[in-house]
């Protein structure tokens, strides 16, 4: 490992790659860590058919793509950052195809792109649409890090921001746990980039990969960065069998038949089929559209799911369905016609840590960009504008973090003190977990944020979700090695601080939840 990097990105998901290469390319030296393997985290997760990305079409598609994300996020996005995101969509996959040289898919032909099924959820009219392979992104982007010389450090976790002047000046680097060797390491740096990933590891069931622990926000609130829209999160049916954690194709509602014992879904067949021609619309889950009774229905299936079986047209299908069901078929071995059961999964966060339209915190040399952060969608989010915002938020942190670094001015002189102290300190005062107490905390406060911060939200399951994490957060105090009888390894230690952050931010969910007190857009409160 070196001993201090001009950049350091923390997360290797498409932001986190494309903030590293930026920055590299700008002259910085850049170290990029992950908690699992690089090219991870939800932007290569492997249940879902394709990633798409979206973007204006011209110029004058760019106002009316700013008025749509503003409309669909009810007014809660920041325009500003709506603004700026907008208007580097293009200008970015323009560099992902042209700098970059990744190849990108495109619609068949003209005719399929104006098809109804390539309009974005929560749109209302086609986009300039592209999407990306793992294969191809991974091929392409994985010689350009080796290329620039970037220093990858796979398999190690976030613990700890340090920062300047006893904790309240410039970030000095980061701690993390090295998970191969077992140990806590100090790495200095300039500046720091958060590519952490969202909020999906909080719940039983996510479609997002193991490596996203979603820690990585309570360790933003604890170095003195802000939340925003934290209580907006995308609910997705998935498929819980004949396999499990596969996004389900929205564009296939109006083909399916449920078994609902329910009895919320409609018994009239063409009411029904009306209700799901509007669910057809959008993957996630909204309260603002008049379809919510079908994810209603899906989420009183429980664990087991709702069973589902397509009837597809013979011929007339659009491209998007008809890719879908080749992809289930070749990748999963599931034919058009066999029984599903799809259930709800907690799947992409909608807010997160509050950044400017240059990707800052406003903690001095930290930066964060991707699905961790928050402010460029709203309660709802147009589909596509994930990958977008990795992409353009990336581009910006990565230029950002190189000019922020290369300022004569901030030397090293001070960097290894704060981070020596912040290391003795971690191992004198954390508090160890063992694997037992660990996987007990873990379970209940998934059990807690399913049962209570998923679809149906009321003030007193909010509040008993309050209730159970403070507990989780005391017993996370006293659980563990006893200090006075051993001395307390580094993975017992990082075990205790990755419970302790992401209790941080499951408090700071529930919080937001409970004081927005009326329905909006992933936000649904039963009893408002």
């Amino acid at each position: 490992m070196r001993e201090q990097t001009d950049v350091l990105v923390i997360g290797g998901g498409i932001a986190g790659i494309v903030s590293s290469i930026e920055a590299a390319r700008a002259g910085a030296q850049v170290t990029i860590a992950c908690c699992g393997p690089l090219f991870g985290g939800s932007s290569f997760y492997p249940g879902t058919w394709g990633l798409g990305l979206i973007g204006p079409n011209d110029d004058e598609d760019e106002a009316d793509l700013i008025a749509a994300i503003e409309y669909v996020g009810c007014g809660v996005a920041d325009p500003a950052l709506v603004e700026t995101f907008v208007r580097n969509i293009r200008p970015a996959i323009q560099w992902l195809e042209n700098e970059l040289a990744v190849p990108l898919k495109r619609p068949a032909s003209t005719e399929s792109a104006r098809e109804v099924a390539f309009i974005p959820c929560f749109d209302h009219a086609n986009r300039l649409w592209r999407g990306i392979t793992r294969e191809a992104f991974e091929r392409v982007a994985g010689a350009e890090v080796e290329r620039l010389g970037i220093e990858v450090l796979q398999n190690c976790e976030l613990m700890r921001l340090v920062r300047t002047g006893n904790g309240e000046g410039a970030i000095a680097g980061a701690i993390l746990f090295d998970g191969k060797d077992k140990r806590f390491v100090a790495r200095p740096a300039r500046t720091v980039i958060l590519s952490t990933g969202g909020t999906g590891g909080l719940f039983e069931r996510s479609l997002t990969s193991p490596d996203v622990p979603s820690s990585g926000h309570g360790i933003a609130l604890d170095a003195g960065c802000s939340l925003v829209n934290i209580e907006f999160m995308q609910m997705m049916p998935g498929l819980v069998s004949p396999a499990r954690g596969i996004v389900f194709n929205e564009k296939t509602f109006r083909y399916a038949a449920f078994e609902d014992f329910s009895g919320i879904l409609p018994t009239h067949r063409n009411e029904l089929a009306e209700l799901l021609e509007m669910r057809s619309g959008h993957g996630p889950f909204t309260s603002r559209l008049g379809d919510e009774t079908v994810d209603m229905a899906i989420d009183a299936a429980g664990e087991d799911g709702i069973a589902v079986r397509y009837h597809f047209p013979e011929e007339g299908a659009p491209e998007f369905v008809q890719a879908f069901a080749r992809w289930m078929e070749d990748e999963l071995g599931i034919a058009p016609d066999d029984e599903l059961r799809i259930a709800m999964y907690a799947h992409a966060a909608n807010g997160g840590i509050m950044i400017d339209e240059r990707a800052r915190t406003g903690v001095p040399g930290l930066l964060a960009c991707g699905e961790a952060t928050g402010g460029m969608h709203g309660a709802d989010r147009i589909g596509g504008l994930s990958s977008a915002n990795g992409l353009v938020f990336g581009r910006i942190a990565g230029k950002e973090a190189a000019e922020y670094a290369s300022d004569a001015s901030r030397g090293r002189a001070e960097e290894g003190e704060p981070l020596d102290t912040a290391l003795k300190c971690i191992r004198m005062t954390e508090v160890p977990m063992d694997d037992m107490d660990a996987a007990r905390i873990t379970r209940d406060m998934r059990a807690t944020m399913s049962a209570h911060a998923m679809i149906y939200r009321t003030e007193e399951g909010l509040a008993k979700a309050l209730w159970d994490i403070e507990r989780l957060q005391r017993e996370s105090q006293f659980h563990g090695d006893c200090r006075g009888c051993v001395i307390p390894t580094d993975a017992s230690l990082a075990r205790g601080i990755r419970i302790k952050s992401q209790l941080k931010l499951a408090h700071a969910m529930l919080t937001a939840m409970r004081r927005r007190r009326e329905s909006l857009g992933s936000h649904y409160r039963a009893d408002s």
